[in-house]
């Protein structure tokens, strides 16, 4: 975690979400509503649930179906959150890696708690 005069803190990351076109996985293969939901933690807590912010960073579609694609942080918590990718009709979606982004208030080693 980076963090900036002690009270805020940033940690980033990249996740490879899937690769269903070798396998014939149901982004690939599979025709309406799909989602996938992967957990993933912070390296060090916040003091509160942080502003994460998601942005696709590879993405291999077939370009004979339309593109559709909703990808979003949910369940977010102070340790934390899951990342969601949907898609729906007849997208056909090989692979995504998305990259993350958490921006947040952290704890202060110079604040003393003594009550």
């Amino acid at each position: 975690m980076k963090r900036f005069s002690g009270l805020f803190g940033i940690q980033h990351g990249s996740r490879i979400l899937f690769s269903d076109f070798g396998n014939d996985g149901v982004m690939w293969t599979g025709f309406g509503p799909r989602e996938i939901r992967l957990q993933q933690e912070f390296s060090e807590a916040f003091l509160e649930p942080p502003h994460v912010m998601i942005g696709l960073s590879m993405w291999d579609i077939d370009r004979r179906a339309n593109s559709r694609v909703d990808i979003t942080a949910e369940d977010i918590s102070t340790t934390e959150f899951q990342l969601v990718f949907r898609t729906w009709g007849d997208s056909r979606i090989a692979r995504v890696r998305a990259d993350w982004t958490a921006i947040g208030c952290v704890p202060d080693d110079e604040n003393w708690d003594v009550s």
